[in-house]
């Protein structure tokens, strides 16, 4: 058996690199066309994000009529895989292949495991909403599945997928490549939010199949694509681990000495929870406070990314200056404390107007932040860490932001019974009583962050004045320089 497996090795690395669908042979020059085909991955990611937290969420709380608090957990599951993240950054840079791969193997495993996770899930809705014989924990374990399936697919791709980006740039040019990924999903959220909801507009339980099993389909036909001969082959990697390399705990214990990644990472985590609190209670406030309908709410969502894209676009010439990250990310904030309060004055005023106002103002303030903390982390990463760097990164944001997810909806469960219930007091007692108080601890969650990241802003500004890393430059700006301009 062994001599067999060592002669198809053999037939396999002889093959030419034509036929093989996703390997280069060099890295070489790396075309702009390349870049933009390999950051489709990003878009089928936010396309699913608008789907789990935007559309699904809505649809169930309001629709279907599954309580806020059960809905928000389901979403947040992913969450128990988040921490896994840093792992599998790790584990794709050591990873060793007889076809010299190292990223591929991950990225198409998450997207199998995406694809598994969409289609099953109209199915576990169906049982979910009732229309069944089953006993309610069949309905609750099968949707359960479904989405942490869809969660592990989704970290495993976009962590390596980001991985594979920097492998594949010069070095100067990785942060602003980044960067413009990050900005290639919010423009899938906004793409698919605006699609999703002019499909759902007359909402039926068939058009919602419907739609969750072409967003399975077409999560695995967008990743082959943009997998496709974008890793080179390295038969060089099919040699195992130097002795002398450090492993995962060695590594991570080697990233936190190197700075105060501590502060950052717990900048970044309470940022995240604060924006990330109101995933799911968005829709649902628009439906239930102000009766929008599903269309109208899930364009909410793409109002919210829009403002999100402005933020990156706003945040990248404040950085190209030598603004520092964590001023850009502070801006951030104080936009988003901003824009909770509108969302909470929209109640009390009816007006939908405030409403769309405090929601693009929360997005344009997450897009600041986000944009800032990953182009921080990205400056402070040692040399050949860069990709542990993002798995650790994406780690603390996602388990963060999954956490928030389920507390907001909980939160907003709890707060609501005991204002129907007439505990809080008579002017209390409404329905955006819930809400309004996941408001205001994200609130509180952006003034702790603000306090967090004072000792880094008064380091930078007594130990340097200097213009930062050019991550901060135009997205695409690293790139001209090392291939040309855009077409």
């Amino acid at each position: 058996m062994s001599e067999v497996n060592d002669r198809l090795a053999r037939l396999w690395t002889g093959i030419s690199l034509n036929v093989l669908p996703f390997a280069e042979s060099t890295s070489g020059p790396l075309p702009i066309k390349r870049l933009l085909r390999l950051s489709l991955f990003q878009i089928s990611c936010g396309m699913t994000a608008v789907l789990m937290v935007g559309t699904l969420n809505r649809v169930m709380i309001v629709e279907m009529g599954v309580a806020a608090s059960l809905v928000a957990i389901m979403v947040a599951l992913p969450l128990l895989f988040a921490p896994l993240r840093a792992l599998i950054g790790f584990r794709s840079d050591s990873h060793r292949s007889v076809l010299g791969w190292r990223r591929v193997p991950y990225l198409w495993l998450g997207s199998i495991i995406q694809f598994g996770g969409l289609a099953m899930m109209p199915f576990a809705l169906i049982i979910l909403s009732g229309d069944t014989w089953a006993p309610p924990w069949v309905a609750q374990i099968a949707a359960a599945m479904a989405f942490l399936m869809v969660g592990v697919g989704m970290h495993t791709v976009q962590t390596v997928g980001l991985a594979l980006a920097t492998d594949i740039v010069p070095r100067e040019a990785q942060p602003n490549v980044v960067t413009m990924l990050s900005l290639m999903q919010l423009i899938g959220m906004v793409i698919s939010a605006i699609a999703f909801g002019a499909f759902l507009a007359d909402f039926s339980q068939i058009k919602l199949i419907q739609l969750v099993q072409g967003m399975a389909a077409a999560t695995l036909v967008i990743n082959l694509i943009a997998a496709w001969k974008q890793e080179p082959r390295r038969p060089d990697l099919t040699v195992g681990r130097a002795k002398g390399d450090p492993g995962f705990r060695e590594s991570l214990g080697l990233l936190r000495k190197s700075g105060p990644w501590d502060r950052r990472l717990l900048a970044a985590a309470l940022g995240t929870a604060a924006f990330g609190m109101q995933d799911v209670l968005l829709e649902p406030y628009g439906g239930q406070i102000l009766s929008l309908s599903v269309g109208a709410t899930t364009a909410l969502t793409a109002l919210f990314a829009s403002g999100a894209v402005l933020g990156f676009l706003r945040a990248a010439p404040l950085l190209s200056r030598g603004m520092h990250a964590q001023r850009v990310a502070s801006a951030g904030a104080m936009v988003g404390i901003s824009g909770f309060v509108l969302v909470i004055f929209a109640a009390p005023l009816d007006s939908t107007i405030v409403f769309a106002a405090g929601t693009a103002a929360v997005g344009f303030g997450a897009g600041l932040f986000a944009h800032a903390t990953l182009t921080g982390c990205m400056q402070a990463a040692p040399e050949g860490q860069i990709g542990l760097t993002l798995g650790v990164w994406g780690a603390v944001t996602a388990t963060a932001g999954g956490a928030a997810v389920a507390l907001g909806g909980v939160i907003r469960d709890v707060v609501s019974s005991l204002a129907t219930a007439g505990i809080l007091g008579a002017g209390l007692d409404a329905p955006s009583t819930g809400y309004v108080f996941v408001y205001l601890v994200e609130i509180l969650l952006l003034f702790m962050m603000l306090a967090v990241v004072g000792p880094l802003l008064r380091a930078n500004d007594n130990t340097s004045s200097r213009p930062q890393h050019d991550a901060g430059r135009p997205v695409l700006a690293g790139l001209q320089n090392q291939h040309g301009a855009l077409p």
